[in-house]
């Protein structure tokens, strides 16, 4: 009797969930990078897709795709924004020409904190972060260590006597995404 009454559950609570998508021109994705000087540069990741499941208002899960290829930087300008992009989406960082996009896949939402795993570089590690509903976005932030992708260089952890050019490891990730029913 127990198994049947479950059944019923999951069934009945299946039958709520509803598909719903990333609203990419209404939402936005920044990332900062910094050096052990304190000195940063931030900029802007696209979304490319995404397929969520909802329970009415709320996301339970699903998975975002992010548009590596197309990352910005927005505080630089000219030729070193150019130098910029051309080295970080280069082999030394991202090789968005092998890898193009990256993922978040979304296990759960329960009590304001996002577990999942994030893939980049072909590379996929579980993450964690606390996320809240703020007039009518999901809004956050989060960090990911770009060593556990293969992403070296620069790093303090892995080259010596790199002095003030030492890149952080960590990449921060702040967000604000609205969310939209999809057929």
């Amino acid at each position: 009797m127990k198994s049947f009454a479950l059944l019923i559950l999951v069934a009945g609570t299946a039958a709520h969930a509803q598909p719903g998508e990333i609203d990419s021109k209404r939402s936005v994705v920044k990332w900062t990078g910094s050096k052990v000087t304190g000195s940063s540069h931030f900029g802007k990741v696209p979304v490319k897709s995404s397929k969520l499941v909802m329970m009415g208002t709320e996301v339970v899960r699903g998975g975002v795709v992010l548009d590596m290829a197309n990352f910005t930087v927005d505080d630089l300008d000219g030729k070193w924004r150019t130098k910029f992009l051309t080295h970080i989406r280069g082999k030394d960082f991202f090789d968005v020409k092998r890898f193009p996009t990256a993922s978040l896949t979304i296990d759960a939402i329960k009590k304001g904190m996002l577990t999942g795993s994030l893939a980049i570089m072909g590379k996929s590690q579980p993450i964690s972060f606390k996320v809240k509903k703020e007039s009518g976005f999901y809004v956050g932030k989060a960090a990911f260590d770009r060593t556990k992708y293969g992403i070296k260089y620069g790093s303090g952890s892995f080259f010596t006597g790199l002095g003030d050019k030492v890149i952080n490891d960590r990449v921060e990730i702040e967000f604000r995404i609205a969310i939209r029913p999809s057929s």
